[in-house]
């Protein structure tokens, strides 16, 4: 019974956690409960990832169930292969952020797994929602368990953080909800995402609906000039906060405009991909620049997130398989690299409550394993032959190849900026000699903090030298969604 309702058992398995943590007070015993919690949640999804059928385009796993039947709401969930890849990266990040906060997050620990728990149940409603407005509701509930994350565990700056990232997410999930009500208006009264797909819209009707759509997960993604909360929400949240908001969450957007934007709206995705490849380019440019000049680790690796995420639209607007195999891969390994180095400068803060570069140097000597790993994430986050992220580049490079080669001419630049904004880092914060005295003698990561590395920096090889697996899952996937929405 319970293999055919498996998607419902992943949502309910951190809900199960919070109830735990609700009658627990002690300290170890929440933090072993989260864990728990987390990691029963990977295991099922690396076993509905064992049950998978890679040569199926279609979603699978799919449960229905009547919410609402008057106005044919459903409580409807089902994963394809891109789907798929974002519930993995979902469910690896969460336990990883419990284990980060073992032992740093000291007032109200309960409260803090509590919200880490239900924002992996909504991120994860989103990537498997096959009903918009289930869709919308896990979309509204991540925005609210990061914004008290942040406000309660944050860093100083945290107020002003919370309330440009509150106001930019309400507007986007405002716009989003006029979408959907106007998508049902003309999509033959319905929120399911699958009869929406066979539904044929007007030009018109297309044209706006794909605005309105777009805007609302450009913001999330964030694209420029929407990406204004960005750098402050990152380098304030609690650093769990950090990973899964930049690993995961930041991915909802991209995600939206794959499984909404481009089988929905096909002639306005053609219409207007000029003008986001374009705005993809610009992205990767200027979020380099912007990387060059900070001198807080923490914006460094939040501006660096905006240039590495033009990859991710620029791969998914040239409507062809390399390109958006690329983005769906570079979601992936953006996600294992950025949630990697928000690790790397938490245990950084950690030891100094500081995350300016200028506060560090000569770390080489006091601390080699830490340097080991943070050398290792920074190279792959500019796509250093051999990691990850250097699959995923590439494919989106040559899928653009197709479409302009100066476009692509122009987005290596950003990776001559990642590669000069991340080695110019690892220069001030691990050569040379130390800046402060408490530089020159902080301890080395221990064995939890490194166990916390280990499987991101395993992934970063793995995928480097053999991303065949990751590409076959969504191979089926990516090729219907071209031949179904574009062609």
């Amino acid at each position: 019974m319970l293999l055919n309702h498996l998607l419902s058992c992943l949502l309910v398995l951190p809900v199960f956690g919070i109830g735990a943590l609700c009658f627990i007070r002690d300290r170890e015993m929440v933090n072993r409960v989260a864990l728990v919690s987390t990691l029963l949640t990977l295991g099922l999804s690396v076993i509905i990832l064992g049950q998978f059928d890679f040569a199926k385009a279609g979603v699978q796993f799919v449960e229905r169930f009547e919410l609402m039947p008057t106005l044919k709401v459903q409580y409807a969930l089902g994963v394809d292969g891109i789907s798929l890849i974002m519930v993995i990266l979902t469910a690896l990040l969460t336990p990883i952020a419990v284990l980060f906060s073992w032992n740093t997050i000291k007032a109200n620990p309960r409260v803090f797994m509590i919200l880490i728990l239900l924002l992996e149940t909504a991120t994860l409603g989103v990537f498997i929602s096959l009903n918009l407005v289930l869709f919308y509701v896990f979309w509204e509930l991540t925005m609210v368990c990061v914004y008290f994350l942040m406000m309660g565990w944050g860093g100083p700056g945290r107020s002003a953080a919370g309330l440009k990232f509150i106001l930019y997410s309400i507007g986007g999930g405002l716009i989003l909800l006029l979408a959907i009500l106007g998508l049902y208006v003309q999509g033959g009264q319905t929120f399911d995402l699958v009869k929406l797909s066979d539904y044929t819209f007007n030009t018109s009707t297309q044209y706006w609906l794909f605005l309105a759509f777009f805007l609302a997960f450009a913001i999330k993604v964030p694209m420029i000039p929407l990406h204004a909360w960005l750098p402050g929400a990152y380098a304030e949240s609690p650093t769990a906060g950090s990973v899964i908001l930049a690993g995961a969450l930041s991915k909802m957007g991209a995600y939206g405009l794959l499984r909404v934007c481009l089988p929905l709206f096909p002639e306005a995705s053609i219409y207007f991909a000029p003008f986001i490849l374009w705005l993809s380019i610009a992205a990767i440019i200027y979020g380099g620049f912007m990387a060059l000049a900070q001198s807080d680790l923490k914006k460094l690796v939040a501006y660096s997130s905006v240039s590495h995420m033009g990859f991710v639209t620029l791969g998914i607007f040239v409507f062809n398989s390399q390109g958006i195999q690329g983005a769906v891969l570079q979601m992936f390994n953006h996600g294992i690299t950025t949630a990697a180095l928000f690790i790397c400068v938490g245990q950084l803060y950690d030891r100094t409550h500081s995350r300016a570069i200028s506060d560090y140097g000569g770390l080489h000597k006091p601390m080699p394993r830490f340097v080991a790993m943070f050398f290792l994430f920074s190279v792959a986050a500019f796509g250093l032959p051999g990691t990850c992220s250097f699959i995923g580049e590439f494919l989106v490079l040559v899928g653009t190849s197709y479409v302009s080669f100066a476009m692509v001419f122009i987005s290596m630049g950003g990776i001559i900026l990642a590669a000069a904004y991340m080695l110019w880092m690892l220069q001030r914060v691990v050569l040379g000699e130390a800046s402060t005295e408490a530089a020159k003698v902080l301890p080395d990561i221990s064995n939890r903090e490194l166990a916390t590395l280990i499987p991101l920096a395993i992934l970063v090889f793995c995928i480097g030298l053999y991303p065949g697996p990751l590409l076959d899952m969504m191979d089926a996937s990516v090729t219907h969604l071209i031949e179904s929405s574009v062609n």
